[in-house]
């Protein structure tokens, strides 16, 4: 070997500790910056040359430099953390649904349903009392507005969360393109994975755009032999190579609101995101907030029908002349119990009063409610048939197919009582509240014109309150169809179940974070800067572009007393 050759393995040394130092530099200098992976130049002995019988080495190779990262604990906490942006989303819907249910505040439900049935128990003392009869009235228009804003609060928090899953679309395919880019210049750089060399700086992005799309979507990825970043989702391929499949929102209703779903554009098929920040949206808005306005609904609607079926069974201090039930049938000729009342009535009876104030006198008829499943089963034709033929009484079908009632004379008034089929709260005839659930429950507008038709009597117009005796203890009542379940117990497990999700959700979101950050921590110790190891590095860089400066330097004096001879 010549002192040329020597001279060129000093050179490459110079090189090979050269580049060292520069790798050292970028890694100090990009400590602190989020997402970066710790670079390392690799080195190998260069191939030796034969020199006589001896194979001597030719220095040092420089191969490359690649990054410090793990692939398999990589995709692992990117799973992690999808899972982490799921139970957030959640836990994050929960507590704005608990806010707004604002229990044990004074503006909470349950507080709205215990003075509306505190004044409908102080009709009992005072029956004759209108100023009373008007208060419990305006409770329960109080009840009434509370359980609408409630469930329009719920609603509008729906519809903002529908919003952030649509406008995720733009996002959604904006992270595919970046990835789709980024593996073209990648497999560019690094040769279709003939290079030994990382295209660093390229893969740190990708990775970070990687890491947001899944915790996005909880997308799934696998690199590829060239060094490209195959996204799937559930088996369905988001970007392979270059290529993206486009995401687009197909849009429904549910609930009465509009609902954005996710789909590809070109098949217009759903895609499957179990996981991520959208699934914990499209969760925190179907099922969270979904759920809750069902069975907001479902106690309102039980309240509404079982307070009604009670009050048009009574009478108040005086009856009607003329009177237009609320809810119109599908069909005037089908059974009234397949005619499409929200509240389908049963087989049963009730009675219709009639009042003649000139001789103080009433009369009593009962109507048949037949609804045995049989042929002759009533429709609402034959009920206002019924009625029309009692003395005094007229009735018909409205040609919007609701029942109208009214008498034949300003001398006679009438009322209804004992009505066991519920036809009467079905029709939505002389009923306290109007409405069907707790979008649009109200007060009947007959009793806000008129407080002497709260219904506190059962035995004649004015003549006791035993029907506000039942309907004073119907909070706490058991419901038979209910298993003995009460409109109170019904609320007090919606609110119950929800804190008891909240609370699991939460403790859940815990658990992932935990395991994020044991995660996050094992992926640092690879892939992190640790500046101790970088300094120690920068030393053995700089003493060994040291040792070889002065390889050359002794080359040259050896040069230089060979000329000089």
């Amino acid at each position: 070997m010549s002192l040329f050759s020597t001279l060129q393995i000093a050179n490459n040394a110079l090189s090979a500790q050269q580049l060292g130092l520069q790798v050292t530099g970028n890694n100090v200098a990009n400590a602190n910056t989020p997402g970066y992976i710790r670079e390392r130049l690799t080195l190998a002995p260069a191939t030796a040359n034969r020199i006589g019988g001896l194979l001597v080495g030719l220095g040092v190779d420089v191969q490359g430099v690649v990054l410090q990262t793990d692939r398999f604990l990589e995709e692992r906490l990117r799973i992690s953390s999808a899972d982490v942006a799921n139970t957030e989303a959640q836990s994050t819907t929960y507590s704005e649904l608990e806010s707004l249910l604002g229990e044990l505040s004074d503006n909470d439900l349950s507080t709205s349903l215990t003075r509306f049935f505190g004044s409908v128990n102080d009709v009992l003392n005072q029956p004759e009392n209108l100023s009373v009869r008007n208060l419990a009235i305006q409770q329960g228009a109080t009840l009434s507005t509370d359980i609408r804003r409630l469930d329009k609060r719920v609603r509008d928090v729906c519809s903002d969360l529908n919003g952030r899953i649509e406008g995720a679309v733009s996002r959604v395919n904006g992270l595919l393109r970046k990835i789709a880019d980024l593996n073209l210049k990648i497999v560019s750089f690094e040769g279709g994975g003939s290079s030994k060399s990382d295209a660093v700086g390229l893969r740190d992005e990708r990775s970070q755009t990687a890491n947001e799309l899944t915790r996005l979507i909880g997308c799934t990825t696998i690199e590829q032999p060239d060094g490209a970043l195959a996204v799937f989702a559930r088996g369905d391929y988001l970007v392979s190579n270059g290529t993206i499949r486009k995401i687009g929102a197909r849009y429904d209703y549910d609930r009465g609101m509009a609902r954005a779903n996710l789909e590809f554009i070109d098949t217009q098929a759903p895609i499957a995101i179990d996981s991520g920040e959208l699934a914990g949206q499209i969760t925190g808005r179907d099922a969270i907030l979904g759920g809750a306005l069902d069975q907001l609904g479902n106690i309102t609607a039980e309240l509404i029908h079982e307070f009604n079926k009670v009050h048009a069974s009574g009478q108040g201090l005086t009856g009607y002349s003329e009177l237009t039930g609320e809810f119109p049938v599908s069909s005037t000729t089908l059974p009234l119990d397949q005619a499409g009342l929200p509240f389908p009535p049963e087989n049963g009876t009730f009675q219709l009063l009639m009042y003649n104030k000139q001789t103080k006198q009433s009369t009593t008829t009962n109507i048949d409610v037949r609804l045995n499943g049989m042929e002759d089963d009533n429709s609402l034709d034959d009920v206002a048939a019924a009625l029309d033929a009692i003395d005094g009484l007229s009735a018909e079908v409205t040609p919007d197919r609701k029942l109208r009632i009214r008498s034949d004379s300003s001398n006679f008034t009438f009322g209804f009582a004992n009505d066991t089929s519920g036809i009467l709260a079905s029709l939505g005839i002389n009923t306290f509240f109007s409405g069907s659930t707790s979008s649009n429950i109200a007060i009947n507008a007959n009793l806000r014109n008129d407080p002497t038709k709260f219904a506190a009597s059962s035995t004649g117009f004015g003549k006791d309150s035993k029907n506000a005796e039942v309907l004073a203890a119907l909070l706490d009542f058991p419901l038979p169809h209910l298993t003995g379940e009460s409109v109170a117990s019904m609320y007090e497990n919606f609110i119950s179940e929800t804190a008891q999700a909240a609370a699991n959700t939460k403790a859940a979101n815990q658990g992932f974070a935990a395991f994020n950050a044991t995660l996050e921590s094992q992926m640092l110790s690879i892939s992190g800067v640790n500046l101790d190891e970088e300094a120690v590095r920068m030393i053995a860089y700089q003493r060994a572009y040291q040792a070889a400066a002065r390889m050359i330097k002794a080359v040259d004096d050896l040069l230089g007393t060979l000329v000089n001879l």
